[in-house]
């Protein structure tokens, strides 16, 4: 009897380890207010700034996956960090803070075909301090390009309270960010 008993529970475990290792997205809670500097970033850089056209989640594959991972990597490995005196979004060239390179990743992914819609520029607290990243809306669930670490990660795995992201569809827009959502609860539709 223990033995089945044992199967029984070892095969339920199995069962359960795609969900468990499912991602998840992020729920949004209406408005937020934009960054400050971002209303001028917008007008100097108006195609980073989109998130309208394509898909609103990227069927994530081997190869997409891998290419995330290597922009991440190049990105933070390339551009040296530095603080901005006041807040100045900008395509890094070679150093800036966070929001510069979540910024320079965009563009990268824009430049090999991701979709804007996918592609979400978030804030975030981390230690007391406001931070940026990139999060990739994608079927695996919304992934985070951090220039914190070369980890591409489930948001919901990361350190950070999350406060406001992109709007998919109008990139001026910032919506509040919620809980995590199962990514087999929303279906991939974003």
């Amino acid at each position: 009897m223990k033995s089945i008993v044992a199967l029984i529970a070892l095969s339920a475990s199995f069962a359960c380890t795609p969900a468990a290792q499912a991602g998840t997205t992020m729920e949004t809670k209406g408005k937020a207010f934009a960054p400050p500097a971002f209303t001028s970033f917008c007008g100097r850089e108006p195609g980073l700034c989109s998130t309208s056209g394509g898909s609103k989640v990227v069927a994530l594959h081997a190869d997409l996956k891998s290419e995330l991972k290597q922009i991440n990597r190049a990105v933070n490995s390339r551009i040296k960090e530095r603080n901005d005196i006041g807040d100045d979004w900008r395509v890094p060239v070679s150093s800036g803070d966070c929001e510069d390179f979540a910024i320079l990743k965009k563009r990268e992914l824009l430049k090999r075909g991701w979709p804007a819609s996918a592609l979400l520029l978030t804030v975030a607290r981390y230690r007391g301090q406001g931070h940026t990243v990139l999060t990739v809306r994608t079927s695996e669930g919304d992934l985070i390009l951090d220039n914190l670490t070369s980890s591409v990660r489930d948001w919901s795995s990361t350190p950070y309270s999350y406060f406001a992201r992109q709007a998919q569809g109008n990139g001026r827009s910032w919506e509040r960010i919620g809980a995590a959502k199962p990514i087999l609860s929303t279906a991939f539709g974003g």
